[in-house]
């Protein structure tokens, strides 16, 4: 008994040393360039790099905010990430809920072949959307940018609320079906509340998707809709590029998405767990 738990104790403290390592390893790289958004301009180039700042500033907040565009910019990133979570909530709700619900043979392809669309490269759509988009008269719109963001989280979207939605019973519609309620009506005052952390899961991972593209963003857009991601790639300086305002830029335009991470992590634990029992 003492050898087992000992082996017990040994390989606790293993996984909690891996655990550790992970973390340090995953959340090193945007330590270092939140330090490095504090640093001088010459000490963000200094060769070589160092860790923590020699002298802390916040001339590059200062910098980077104060540049033409950027405000602009972050409104546009989010206007389109809204847009774009909207769209993909309002067509993977009810297409996720036919397959599972009505279970046919169309339905179960139409989930195969949503995700074989996830897996087209995006540069393969780029240039058709850029031609429909400047058909249609929307060129340089958060609207156009939020419709091709919508076409990357969409096939995810509609997967992830089918899962979901499979672990819902179908005895709790038919108890509302008996108490008078449509189908519509079960969907809205019964699914949707019992599956409300997948749905806040679903909206995190479609506004991520959105949040963070560059590709969309850069062949649909030039000045009106230009999104974040596109202006701290063109932080250039005489010398090269600059650094210091760069990090500036991403450390603020991270802020966001931990504060809705945060804000939703209650929903979206319980959206995880969601599928663990069913019944």
């Amino acid at each position: 008994m003492i050898g087992l738990e000992t082996n017990r104790r040994s390989s606790r403290i293993f996984l909690w040393i891996a655990l550790a390592v992970v973390l340090v390893a995953y959340g090193f790289p945007f330590l270092y360039l939140t330090l490095t958004s504090f640093k001088t301009p010459l000490d963000a180039i200094a060769v070589p790099p160092t860790v923590f700042p020699s002298e802390w500033t916040l001339e590059n907040y200062v910098t980077a905010l104060s540049k033409d565009g950027v405000i602009p910019a972050l409104v546009n990133s989010v206007v389109t990430a809204v847009l774009s979570t909207g769209f993909s909530l309002v067509l993977a709700v009810p297409a996720a809920y036919a397959i599972t619900r009505y279970k046919t043979v169309p339905g179960q392809v139409f989930v195969v072949a949503a995700l074989v669309t996830r897996m087209v490269p995006t540069i393969a759509i780029g240039a058709p959307l850029v031609e429909t988009m400047r058909t249609l008269g929307i060129s340089d719109t958060s609207l156009a940018l939020a419709i091709a963001h919508t076409t990357i989280s969409l096939p995810l979207s509609i997967w992830l609320m089918a899962s979901f939605f499979e672990a819902v019973p179908d005895e709790l519609e038919e108890a509302a079906k008996v108490d008078g309620a449509s189908r519509l009506g079960a969907l809205w005052r019964v699914v949707l509340p019992v599956v409300s952390g997948g749905l806040a899961v679903t909206a995190i991972f479609a506004f991520l998707a959105s949040w963070n593209e560059f590709l969309f963003s850069l062949l649909l857009t030039s000045v009106r809709a230009q999104t974040t991601p596109i202006v701290i790639a063109n932080f250039q300086t005489q010398f090269g590029l600059d650094w210091g305002g760069m990090t500036a830029l991403a450390a603020i335009y991270s802020i966001p998405v931990i504060l809705l991470t945060l804000a939703l992590q209650r929903h979206i634990v319980a959206g995880l767990t969601l599928g663990a029992v069913k019944g």
